[in-house]
């Protein structure tokens, strides 16, 4: 039986991985007064983007560079490291992990992890899941992921406020899209981080998602008084209310559909292939979402609402 250091050290040698060496272009784009945006592809995690797929935002703040999320890889971390620090000239302070997956944290090998924070939540969610994201991100990407370890973040959060020499974030303990999800607010500009709570023309994804507590937090989020909105995925929403609207719709949708597809004993494959709303038409990645949503909630739909026969209730 190949072990995983042989299966991976094979795959570092196809020519598709090879090309992998390349790196990462990062090419912050400022979005408000000291606050500048990395944005992530808008396609799946593959070998021709390394994963690079999440929003990352930079702060310059007076007591050093804060970062919220910090990307798939060493590789990725260490090059939004230097572009970070280049860009305000000073060292990174703070790092925010704001919830569990890959795509998002597992950069903070290049970063002092007791400068890494993130809710109490999140971090035994990467305990207790992350070897299993670290498997699939080392098979999926291969070489882009060299040396890339699980690591985890020091500093357990709470809701509150973190100052940084006169500029502070509100931090909101949320949940939905993950057991644990960060959002924080800059106070100076108005700017909300909201983390994968918020997708913007691109659709949501759920492995982890509760769809309940998701649209309960969209719901706190909405009510928030702020400015201009980072999601997770997709285009700064300058208004801040189109992205929150445009992911309740489609969680909404979701639900409803997924529901009623199971009602109509409709099986996963069919349920895949329903029809998408004109609404959602430009929504990168709809079609596969939809499809990867069918994997993660149509057997827990199906076992709260198709009764058993082989036992009475």
């Amino acid at each position: 039986m190949l072990s995983r250091r042989s299966v991976l050290t094979g795959l570092a040698l196809m020519p598709v991985i090879a090309r992998a060496a390349e790196n990462y272009a990062i090419e912050p784009e400022q979005i408000a007064q000291g606050i500048w945006m990395v944005r992530g592809a808008d396609a799946p995690i593959q070998a021709d983007n390394g994963g690079a797929i999440a929003n990352i935002a930079i702060v310059d703040t007076p007591a050093g560079t804060v970062l919220i999320d910090c990307g798939p890889s060493l590789r990725y971390g260490l090059a939004l490291k230097r572009v970070a620090e280049g860009l305000t000239g000073k060292p990174v302070t703070r790092v925010y992990v704001t919830h569990l997956h890959p795509d998002h944290g597992f950069g903070l090998g290049a970063f002092d992890t007791t400068r890494a924070a993130a809710l109490p939540g999140t971090i035994a969610a990467i305990a207790a899941q992350g070897q299993g994201f670290s498997d699939a991100m080392y098979r999926i990407l291969g070489d882009w992921m060299r040396g890339t370890d699980l690591l985890l973040p020091r500093t357990a959060l709470t809701a509150g406020q973190e100052d940084f020499g006169g500029r502070t974030l509100r931090l909101l303990a949320l949940s939905g899209h993950s057991s644990a999800d960060l959002a924080l607010l800059d106070e100076q500009t108005g700017l909300l981080i909201a983390g994968d709570l918020v997708f913007y023309d691109r659709a949501p994804s759920t492995p982890t998602a509760d769809l309940l507590a998701w649209r309960a937090s969209l719901d706190r989020l909405a009510a928030l008084d702020h400015g201009a909105l980072l999601p997770g995925h997709g285009p700064l929403d300058p208004g801040g209310t189109a992205a929150i609207a445009q992911t309740r719709d489609w969680l909404d949708w979701l639900d409803a559909t997924l529901t009623d597809a199971v009602a109509a004993g409709l099986d996963m494959v069919e349920a895949g292939m329903l029809p998408i709303p004109d609404r959602f038409a430009g929504l990168a990645a709809a079609r596969y979402e939809l499809q990867r949503s069918v994997s993660h909630l149509y057997p827990g739909l199906e076992a709260r609402l198709l009764p058993r026969v082989d036992r009475p209730d």
